[in-house]
C-alpha cells in the first residue's frame, strides 16, 4: 500500500464523517422544529433519503438562516454576572462567618455590622 493512498483513505474518511454529521444534524433539526407538519418532515427525510447531498445544501440555505435567527443572543454580562454570583456566594459565607462571631460575644452589633457591610462591598 502506497502513502498516497493511505492518504486518500483519511481524505475519504474525513469527508463521509463530515457528510454523516451533516445528515444527521439536518435530521435532527427537521424533527426538532415544531413549524413543520408531519407531511413536511416526511417530505424532507425522504429527499434525504434519495437526493441527500442536494437535499442537504437545500435544506441549510433555505431553513438555516431562520434557525440562526431564532437562537438567542449572547448575553456579554454573563461572564460579569458569574463573577457576582461567586462573588455573592463569598459574601454569604462572611456574613455567616461574621453572624456566629455576633452569636458568641466575640464581637459587639457595631463590628458585626461594619462587617456585613464590608462583605457585601458597599
Amino acid at each position: 500500500m502506497d502513502i498516497w493512498d493511505i492518504i486518500w483513505l483519511f481524505f475519504w474518511s474525513y469527508v463521509f464523517i463530515a457528510y454523516l454529521t451533516v445528515l444527521f444534524s439536518v435530521l435532527a433539526d427537521i424533527f426538532r422544529d415544531p413549524g413543520l407538519s408531519g407531511w413536511a418532515k416526511a417530505l424532507w427525510v425522504l429527499f434525504l433519503v434519495f437526493v441527500p447531498i442536494i437535499t442537504a445544501v437545500v435544506y441549510i440555505g433555505t431553513r438555516g438562516s431562520d434557525r440562526v435567527q431564532s437562537l438567542p443572543a449572547t448575553d456579554a454580562s454573563a461572564p460579569r454576572n458569574a463573577a457576582r454570583s461567586a462573588a455573592s456566594m463569598g459574601s454569604v459565607d462572611e456574613i455567616a462567618k461574621a453572624q456566629k462571631l455576633l452569636d458568641t460575644g466575640s464581637t459587639t452589633a457595631d463590628e458585626y455590622a461594619a462587617l456585613t457591610v464590608k462583605a457585601r462591598g458597599y
